[in-house]
């Protein structure tokens, strides 16, 4: 069969816990149009699902129109690639299993791929960041959750259901904190946004030690990272604990799956020096020792937005294609 042409463009979404960002990409990665609306203006998914797709629709017929446009890829929490499901998520306000691939397509009409944040991070370092040329490596997202995906022969490990990766709900506290998967004691408790402001929240409670963070108005990591610059004590601790439990959770991740490197991605990794260099003692310490020193610790060079967005995208190029529009 004679083909002119293929479709060189695709739509990328990030669904976050707070806003929805999507746009219109090219076969280089370049974004040729968006946009962002609030994720919770919509507690209810049709709701959400049908103003989605009435955006994406006006913002494809105003950059080249829909025979543009090959396949959709879609970056959520809890998003399953194997199903094409958001499934089960604890911090997402649409509960059960939620059919997003399915939903979309049909009211697109448009091939539609879905991937967990995590994995579509990974997609985005692999094509655009640290990760180009790597074939071993782990992605973990530091952000209101906490999530991670394994690269093993230049391939995703997903899992026998999709759900490989899910170091975040790993019990690294016997009884600890309660987690919104049910569990007590997760990773994501200790070493998420929400978890490593609660470390501050405990840490001015036990102590009497003065410290700038009891005057903020509003506590985030990167508030507290701003106060580790200014010397606060408390706030340096904060950092401390928290690397030091992400440290000993990833040596022990990294001695089963020996990679090349770990980078780290999220808001949250921009707190520098203060999470890296406890993280970084911690994870040596911690290690198989046959790997000490051997593997890389790196930052993400790309923010969320294009983590998510333009990972999204290449996870489109990854859909069988469909169209109703042929």
């Amino acid at each position: 069969m004679i083909q002119d042409s293929i479709k060189t463009r695709v739509v990328g979404i990030d669904i976050g816990y707070e806003t929805t960002t999507y746009a219109v990409v090219d076969v280089r990665g370049k974004e040729l149009a968006k946009a962002v609306f609030p994720t919770t203006d919509f507690p209810n998914i049709n709701n959400f699902i049908s103003y989605l797709s009435e955006q994406i629709i006006a913002m494809v017929e105003a950059n080249g129109g829909y025979e543009s446009i090959r396949s959709v890829g879609v970056s959520s929490p809890s998003g399953n690639s194997l199903t094409g499901c958001i499934e089960y998520s604890p911090n997402l306000p649409w509960k059960g299993e939620i059919p997003l691939a399915a939903m979309m397509r049909d009211r697109l009409g448009l091939a539609v791929a879905v991937g967990n944040d995590a994995y579509v991070m990974a997609l985005g370092e692999v094509t655009f960041g640290n990760a180009h040329g790597m074939n071993d490596f782990i992605l973990v997202e530091l952000e209101q959750g906490l999530g991670s995906c394994v690269f093993s022969h230049g391939h995703p490990h997903l899992g026998a259901t999709g759900y490989a990766g899910e170091i975040g709900h790993t019990v690294v506290v016997e009884n600890g904190r309660q987690c919104g998967c049910g569990q007590k004691g997760c990773l994501e408790t200790y070493c998420s946004k929400k978890g490593i402001v609660l470390t501050a929240q405990e840490l001015m409670a036990e102590s009497n030690v003065p410290s700038l963070m009891r005057e903020a108005k509003e506590l985030t990591p990167l508030t507290i990272a701003s106060l580790c610059d200014q010397g606060d004590p408390l706030a340096i601790e904060v950092y401390k604990r928290t690397g030091e439990v992400l440290g000993l959770t990833l040596a022990n991740y990294a001695s089963v799956v020996d990679p090349e490197a770990i980078i780290i991605g999220g808001s949250t990794s921009r707190a520098g020096k203060w999470l890296m260099e406890p993280l970084d003692n911690s994870f040596e310490e911690h290690v198989f020792h046959n790997i000490q020193n051997k593997v890389k610790i790196l930052v993400s060079a790309l923010d969320k937005e294009e983590h998510n967005v333009l990972g999204a995208s290449a996870l489109a190029w990854s859909v069988k294609e469909y169209s109703l529009f042929k």
